[in-house]
């Protein structure tokens, strides 16, 4: 099964609640009345487009049926999904990279699939031919670094790590020596997503930036963001958090596959307006890949 197959798979819950509704909705209708474009907007919130997205959609189609743009309600799903592509056209997955050593600083909840994403995204750039160093800066969840070992290992590329309670931002210190030492062209740092001591996350997530900052001017070149789909609205407040406390620069979209929240992408990309780089549908390797909207859109209303 290719990729758009598989994303088409695992936009099915979200496509039959929500496509499926819209059909169902104006089945049989001519007229485009205000009970018709309730109904569509409540099933766009509960797809996870989101209260504030779903209704800046239903304000455009209300504006077209005023101008006599839109007359005929067997087009409403035509308008909803060219409106749905516009949101996300904007979106790019390409990694934006330093001159000689990009950092690209991952952050995230645990439970979303943070540190698998990077070891994907490891295995992914290395079989480009890509020098990687990881550096395991979750030093407060020892399984996440011997996690990351075995990505590593798997990746055939190197961890810099501490012993477990060490100091995120000296693990980051070393990284980025051992990647000028060793003349790695990226470096992908993984980071604690709760804390066990008192320290606020969002600080040990600052002071980390502090570090690269200070240590490579004009890095890191992104700070990604690692999204559960199947959390929804949730996943929209956690990315307005993280951009506060470090500005999230692109988002990885993991587990689409089996979720009926996959509106939250459209919600994301509209609310935010934050690149959604990659998606996941999938445990395997290439089941993490470059998110293309056009072809989100066509897996999602086909």
């Amino acid at each position: 099964m290719g990729f758009f197959d598989k994303l088409k798979s695992g936009l099915a819950k979200t496509r039959d609640s929500f496509v499926a509704g819209i059909e169902n909705a104006v089945y049989g209708k001519k007229k485009i009345d205000a009970a018709l474009l309730d109904e569509l907007e409540e099933l766009m919130v509960l797809a996870d487009l989101g209260v504030e997205t779903s209704g800046a959609i239903i304000r455009e189609v209300q504006e077209k049926v005023k101008r006599q743009e839109l007359t005929d309600a067997s087009l409403l799903k035509k308008e909803i999904k060219d409106q749905v592509r516009g949101i996300l056209r904007g979106d790019a997955g390409t990694f934006r990279g330093g001159e000689t050593l990009s950092v690209y600083l991952f952050v995230g909840v645990n439970g979303t699939g943070k540190t698998t994403t990077i070891g994907k995204l490891a295995a992914k750039f290395s079989a480009e031919g890509k020098k990687i160093i990881l550096a395991a800066a979750d030093t407060f969840r020892a399984a996440a670094s011997e996690q990351l070992v075995l990505w590593g290992e798997k990746a055939g590329v190197d961890v810099i790590r501490h012993k477990s309670g060490a100091d995120p931002g000296a693990v980051v210190f070393d990284a980025i020596a051992a990647a000028r030492a060793r003349e790695a062209e990226i470096l992908l740092v993984d980071t604690a997503g709760r804390l066990h001591t008192k320290t606020n996350l969002m600080e040990e997530l600052k002071k980390i930036n502090r570090v690269i900052e200070r240590e490579l001017p004009g890095e890191p070149s992104e700070v990604i963001l690692v999204l559960d789909a199947t959390t929804g609205q949730n996943a929209l407040s956690q990315a307005k958090l993280f951009n506060q406390a470090v500005g999230v620069t692109g988002i990885v979209l993991t587990k689409l596959d089996g979720t009926a929240k996959g509106g939250i992408v459209v919600a994301i990309a509209s609310e935010l307006g934050i690149p959604v780089k990659m998606i996941g549908v999938g445990e395997k390797q290439e089941d993490l890949q470059t998110f293309n909207p056009d072809e989100f859109v066509e897996a999602l209303f086909e």
